[in-house]
């Protein structure tokens, strides 16, 4: 008997540890009550403020990290600033918050300037800047000395994108604006886009025919990548395709070494899963690898801590229970319910902490002391 138990419990053993490292069953999801257990990643936030005690224990409560992005904005902080302050959140607070770093356009076509930029650029990357980000305002807004619209696979930054592309550096590409820039205000999907349009006419493109088009966006963002095979590349917002996730994965297929995130695109796909919610579903199964979870928000000048994390709190919930569960829930950007895509708990892992972690695997590590 003795021999015999011996036996049964090395039997056990050995199956016990198999069973623990089986992957769980693909019907499996979380609900909202794991919201604050489970460790989650908003890849796509702007932190302005030098302290940022507020939304430090907002995220800590809500089990959040960050990546705090600068951009090219002129209605965010100065780039200088913007460096600083992020910078800074990323040394004091290295387990919760990583950056990302950006370049100014001014000056592009003088003698010196990507050197320079480059130099710039490995400066931030020395101090824990974990990527790049290009704007939209190339493409959109820039002009060279002619007074041309400049597009972002123009000649002149090619050494500039050679140069990040060499250093391995993982470029956050955001081209172009929603595909409902460009429509009527009457086809648009989504009341955010809708009522941001309405307001802002110059920056409505169905109002500008002599801007580029969206498919002109699209084409230029399209050979920068032809162009940098090898560069690491995000496309922020979706890629600018979140109206579409069929040709969103077609673009995936088409660049295998590409991620995207879902910062303020989410309305979009709640939109097209009200319409088919298994299409849509199988959308993220499917491009489980390639996804990241981000909201885009960024504390305003005149919003206090307590209102920025209140915001958080009430967008990363909401989110989270579209995502895990099958409910029926009421979102902003749509005036009927919505009704969650309930995935399994190994593609949100994935959308919500893994596929960020992969990306930019030198983030939210401890500090090297000495």
């Amino acid at each position: 008997m003795p021999c015999l138990r011996n036996i049964l419990g090395l039997v056990l053993a050995v199956h016990g540890a198999a069973f623990a490292a089986a992957p769980v069953p693909s019907d499996v999801t979380y609900s909202t009550a794991d919201f604050e257990r489970v460790v989650k990643i908003d890849a796509h936030l702007h932190l302005h403020g030098k302290e940022q005690s507020g939304f430090l224990q907002i995220a800590a409560r809500d089990n959040f990290k960050a990546l705090t992005i600068n951009v090219d904005y002129p209605d965010f902080p100065p780039l200088a600033q913007q460096r600083q302050v992020a910078g800074a959140l990323a040394k004091a607070h290295p387990q919760q918050v990583a950056w990302v770093a950006t370049f100014a356009t001014a000056g592009f076509e003088a003698p010196g300037w990507t050197q320079a930029t480059l130099a710039q650029l490995d400066a931030a990357r020395r101090d824990g800047a974990v990527g790049v980000k290009v704007w939209k305002n190339i493409g959109m807004a820039l002009r060279d000395a002619k007074g041309s619209l400049v597009m972002v696979d123009d000649a002149r930054f090619d050494r500039l994108f050679t140069g990040l592309e060499q250093r391995g550096v993982v470029v956050l590409g955001h081209q172009g604006e929603p595909h409902n820039c460009w429509l009527p205000l009457d086809r648009m999907t989504v009341n955010s886009d809708r009522e941001y349009f309405a307001h802002h006419p110059a920056y409505h493109m169905f109002l500008h025919p002599e801007m580029p088009s969206y498919a002109a966006q699209m084409a230029a963002r399209d050979n920068l990548l032809a162009r940098h095979p090898r560069m690491p590349f995000v496309g922020v917002h979706m890629a600018s395709m979140e109206w579409d996730v069929d040709k969103l994965g077609a673009f995936l297929d088409a660049h295998p070494g590409v991620s995207v995130d879902l910062a303020a695109r989410i309305g979009q796909v709640q939109y097209q899963s009200q319409r088919d919610r298994e299409r849509v579903r199988l959308f993220f199964i499917r491009y489980q690898d390639r996804l990241m979870y981000g909201t885009d928000l960024a504390q305003s000048a005149e919003q206090s801590e307590a209102d920025f994390g209140a915001d958080l709190d009430t967008v990363w919930r909401r989110d989270w229970r579209y995502f895990n569960t099958g409910d029926a829930l009421a979102v902003p950007e749509l005036d009927a319910p919505v009704t969650g895509l309930a995935l399994p708990r190994q593609v949100v892992d994935k959308l919500y902490r893994l596929n960020a972690e992969k990306r930019y695997p030198t983030a939210w590590k401890p500090a090297v002391k000495g």
